[in-house]
């Protein structure tokens, strides 16, 4: 007999090794429907995972930050497959999820432009609506890395991923940059009403000046996020003077700028569109000063 230890505290009997979906089933259909992944003794694991012994057990939907970014992360897998159809000779290299979406990196011999993107995007929603199990190959002796498999092809790709891409609907390719290494963009969320609500325009956008970066980065738009401010944060692999230059031209009316200094001292500096600049902020000035009714200042 196994017993499974739910979040509430409920226990739970099996009388045989069953999978992380067949616990999700065994409680709701809607649960089994929306889980994206599993967590058993703290760690994220596929919903195919076999729980072969007492355990605690966890369903991870999209509505929490670890099933979102495994929502993301099995988008840039689809996009990479979109890719490859499209561009057999392509070099897929890696993706992963990044701040409000994902990115897929390639070598291809000539390099791609935004109208590009469309037939790109409309086989991702064709390889969606033909809902492509996603599953773990179990590794060999001499492998190192994660091997999924989608359709008639592998990928090497860090989990978990979704089990399907029919949970992949509300997404959309955003930006392609790059020459001899190319990046595809895009964004992605859990329902097309989230999707058409982070399409507005926002009120700030956040730029980091590379990689190092990141986290700082998507925690600082996070924040501002909570507190009522319509922030997008911008980690795309390209210049800090190019990103600037790009949102100041669409008018976004505040950019924030995040560098060492910034992420090493907790703050920010903050300029405007039309580059007037308002000097470095710790994250609950920016607050005050950008919407200062919705933050209680």
């Amino acid at each position: 007999m196994i017993h499974i230890t739910l979040p509430d505290g409920s226990l739970r009997e099996y009388d045989q090794p069953l999978s992380v979906f067949e616990v999700a089933a065994s409680i709701g259909l809607a649960l089994a429907q929306a889980a994206v992944a599993g967590r058993v003794d703290g760690v994220l694991v596929d919903c195919g995972f076999m729980i072969q012994g007492d355990a605690r057990v966890s369903i991870v939907t999209p509505q929490e930050p670890d099933g979102l970014e495994i929502l993301r992360r099995s988008c840039a897998l689809m996009l990479a497959m979109a890719v490859k159809q499209l561009h057999p000779s392509v070099l897929l290299l890696k993706g992963s999820a990044l701040g409000d979406g994902f990115f897929y990196e390639f070598a291809l011999q000539r390099t791609l432009t935004l109208a590009d993107l469309i037939p790109i995007e409309v086989r991702m929603r064709m390889l969606a609506a033909t809902n492509h199990s996603i599953r773990q190959r179990p590794l060999s002796a001499t492998e190192q890395h994660s091997v999924y498999c989608m359709g008639d092809s592998e990928y090497l790709s860090k989990g978990p991923h979704v089990p399907a891409t029919k949970v992949l609907q509300a997404f959309a390719l955003e930006h392609v940059g790059g020459m001899a290494l190319q990046r595809i963009y895009g964004t992605c969320w859990p329902s097309q009403e989230e999707l058409e609500h982070w399409r507005t325009p926002p009120q700030v956008m956040l730029v980091n000046i590379d990689e190092r970066q990141i986290a700082f980065a998507q925690s600082v738009t996070e924040q501002l996020r909570r507190s009522g401010i319509h922030a997008h944060v911008d980690l795309r692999n390209e210049k800090i003077a190019h990103k600037i230059r790009v949102h100041s031209e669409r008018n976004v009316p505040y950019l924030l700028v995040v560098g060492e200094k910034e992420k090493h001292g907790g703050f920010v500096s903050v300029r405007s569109c039309s580059g007037e600049d308002f000097g470095r902020m710790r994250i609950d000035e920016v607050c005050g000063f950008l919407h200062p009714k919705d933050c209680g200042v």
